[in-house]
């Protein structure tokens, strides 16, 4: 008994451990060194060089030394650098995919160059026009993006001049990297932010900024003041921050109080610190699935060889792509698609909704529609697929069924046994008025 229970002890401490280890292990990060290529450029875009690099992620320093790790053959020792993130936002499952899997996380490493901004909100960091000897070191930024979007961050590291040792020193991270929502609805675009408390420039401020950009216009959405504590600048009307979150956990969230169809674009999250700046992007799409309406509704009777002309309209919806479609359903169950019929152009109503329509003619002459069924139109949109229906009645498209045959016949005794009853009824009648003439 005493043996069993010490297997069981045992059994729990080596789970215990492998939990643990799992969930604490981070990652070795596969990762592209990217920069400008030296005495080239001129152009607007500056010629750049790729290479392969590593990067070796941990919470501590010196959990692992550069003197232990071997990098691949095809990876220059050069571009292996050792990461220390206290935060452990690089250690995000997302970031960590299983071993051999084929998906890999995104991760581009940069130098960066520290140095102050111009921007109102941002100035003040850097007010007092020196740069710090903190400053003279080797400084890196890097941008992940975690396996099925999960996470969003971009990182500024600081490594002492000629080492590989990296420290981050901030981070912004977003777990919104795509967003739906439906017209009228809150929005919620996460973006957080963390700081090496013990780097000097942790303790001078911080400036948060929000801007949107779609198909090459932007605006800026509002820009918040941290060092004295208020907002800057705020041009999109119901677009807050929860600053007492922003304060006491880095939560510089954008809050959308009412989501409209202008909103759909990409939302950029900026914080600076003094001589520094890391950026996490996001799209947003504004997705509000079409209402349908058929006219005429109901439909008038049909006879074969006649053309009716149906409408549908599909109003209200975003984004634009739109497929409208028609199909019948006949009573015996089976459906018959219609095509598309005659689509019209889009119209884009004062809200930013769109609508558009479609014309069918039925000739009952060439389709099989028998006594008729039910005739739908259908929209397949981003926001789902919507339907609406309207019945259809033949009338005279056969010869009459036997019950129809025995209506008729049943009928027809009844008006025969009616028209006998008023001709007796009438011949009676002129009987006794002669016989009363004949007695006078």
């Amino acid at each position: 008994m005493t043996d069993l229970s010490t297997i069981y002890r045992l059994s729990l401490l080596a789970a215990f451990c492998f939990v643990k280890a799992y969930s604490s292990s981070c990652p070795v990060l596969e990762c592209w060194f990217v920069q400008e290529k030296a005495g080239r450029g001129g152009g607007l875009t500056a010629a750049t060089t790729q290479e392969k690099s590593l990067l070796y992620i941990r919470k501590e320093p010196h959990s692992h030394s550069a003197d232990t790790q071997t990098a691949p053959s095809d990876i220059s020792p050069d571009r292996v650098y050792f990461i220390t993130d206290p935060a452990g936002t690089l250690c995000h499952r997302s970031l960590n995919p299983p071993k051999g899997s084929v998906k890999k996380p995104h991760c581009e490493i940069n130098p960066f160059l520290p140095q102050p901004s111009s921007l109102k909100w941002v100035a003040a960091l850097t007010d007092s026009a020196l740069s710090p000897i903190y400053l003279q070191a080797d400084w890196f930024s890097t941008a992940h993006q975690g396996l099925n979007q999960q996470l969003t961050v971009s990182t500024i590291m600081r490594a002492p001049t000629g080492t590989k040792e990296q420290n981050v020193i901030l981070s912004v991270t977003s777990k919104t990297a795509s967003v739906q929502s439906r017209l009228g609805e809150p929005v919620l675009l996460d973006c957080g932010f963390w700081t090496d408390p013990s780097s000097p420039l942790s303790g001078s401020g911080f400036a948060v900024e929000w801007r949107y950009q779609f198909r090459g216009d932007g605006r800026l959405v509002l820009a918040y003041d941290g060092k004295t504590d208020r907002l800057a600048d705020t041009e999109e009307e119901g677009a807050t921050l929860d600053i007492d979150s922003l304060h006491k956990k880095g939560n510089v969230s954008l809050i959308l109080q009412e989501a409209k169809v202008r909103h759909s674009g990409m939302y950029i999250c900026t914080v600076y610190l003094p001589y520094l700046v890391a950026q996490v992007a996001m799209e947003l799409e504004i997705v509000e699935p079409p209402s349908l309406l058929i006219h005429p509704s109901p439909l008038p009777l049909a006879v074969p060889g006649q053309t009716l002309t149906v409408q549908c309209e599909a109003s209200g919806f975003a984004p634009l792509t739109l497929e409208l479609s028609w199909e019948f359903k006949g009573a015996d169950g089976k459906s018959m698609p219609l095509g598309s019929g005659s689509v019209t152009g889009h119209r884009q109503a004062w809200d930013g909704t769109y609508s558009q329509s479609t014309r069918l003619e039925l000739d009952t002459s060439t389709l099989d529609l028998g006594s008729g069924g039910e005739l739908t139109c259908v929209a397949v949109h981003l926001g789902g697929t919507r339907r609406a229906s309207v019945n259809l009645n033949v009338i005279g498209f056969s010869t009459p069924s036997i019950e129809d045959s025995m209506a008729m016949v049943g009928v027809a005794l009844v008006l025969y046994g009616l028209i006998k009853f008023v001709s007796w009824s009438f011949t009676g009648s002129e009987r006794q008025v002669k016989k009363s003439k004949v007695h006078g």
